[in-house]
């Protein structure tokens, strides 16, 4: 999947990372930048733009510019990260803070599945992160709305196939799970119910994602995945999100911006 050459990564994303068709998952993509930064989005949180699509099974290749790194096929530059001292805070998601969503326990986000919209009409079936994929295959994260909140949530069951060589579930597969949650979202909460007019998955893309991993997920864990939208701005849509262990203890949070096409 990768080889070094200096300060240059050589990338082909396999199918299996597979967000829209052809294009890899953009939460799969930003994880895999984050993790190649120093601190690797641990020590601090990492801000990730894309840019383009990242086609699959094509070699891109990453490089390191100063604190940053950018992906790039040819001259055509895909996307980039880079280290960002943001601080977590109770509040609404500023530009300064990485605020996350509300712990939702495990049961309740299982319930909230119910309500998933992309059971019925999904417009990236074989996404990765929330398509209807086989069981062990996608990680199957299915957000519906929170009853009485405005929240969506999961409850994610982490599959034994994720893992890498080592047996650990790398921070790609995080972020992965973080990313399209807040997409979701964006139709709408139970408290929003004129929201669904919006189809952010469908018709958006994922431009920005920002995030950082406290804490390890465990293959065949269970896991809490929440999300909020936090705003609008013209064509760009704003959500937050967060995976939790059962106890309520936050391993993951993310901010994303999510850009929807130009008027026709």
């Amino acid at each position: 999947m990768t080889a070094a050459a200096g300060l240059r990564t050589v990338l082909s994303v396999p199918e299996r990372f597979r967000g829209p068709e052809g294009t890899a998952n953009g939460g799969w993509i930003a994880g895999t930048l984050a993790s190649s930064l120093t601190g690797g989005g641990h020590d601090s949180a990492v801000e990730v733009t894309l840019h383009k699509p990242v086609p699959l099974g094509t070699d891109v290749t990453i490089e390191h510019v100063g604190n940053a790194v950018t992906l790039n096929l040819g001259d055509q530059h895909l996307a980039e990260a880079i280290p960002v001292a943001l601080h977590r805070q109770v509040g609404d998601g500023s530009a300064e803070a990485l605020t996350p969503p509300p712990f939702v326990p495990f049961n309740d986000a299982a319930r909230a599945e119910d309500g998933f919209l992309g059971r019925h009409r999904h417009p990236i079936a074989g996404c990765f992160a929330c398509g209807l994929r086989e069981p062990g295959d996608g990680l199957r994260i299915f957000p519906g709305p929170v009853e009485g909140t405005d929240l969506v949530a999961a409850g994610w069951r982490v599959p034994v196939g994720v893992t890498d060589e080592h047996g650990i579930v790398p921070d790609s597969i995080i972020w992965a799970a973080l990313d399209c949650a807040t997409g979701w979202v964006q139709y709408g909460s139970s408290e929003e119910p004129g929201a669904g007019s919006v189809q952010p998955v469908g018709s958006a893309l994922l431009g920005r994602l920002t995030g950082q991993v406290f804490r390890r997920v465990y293959p065949l864990g269970s896991y809490s995945v929440v999300a909020r939208a936090i705003g609008r701005e013209g064509r760009k849509l704003h959500g937050v999100s967060a995976v939790y262990e059962v106890d309520g203890t936050l391993v993951a949070a993310a901010k994303a911006t999510w850009i929807t096409p130009r008027p026709a």
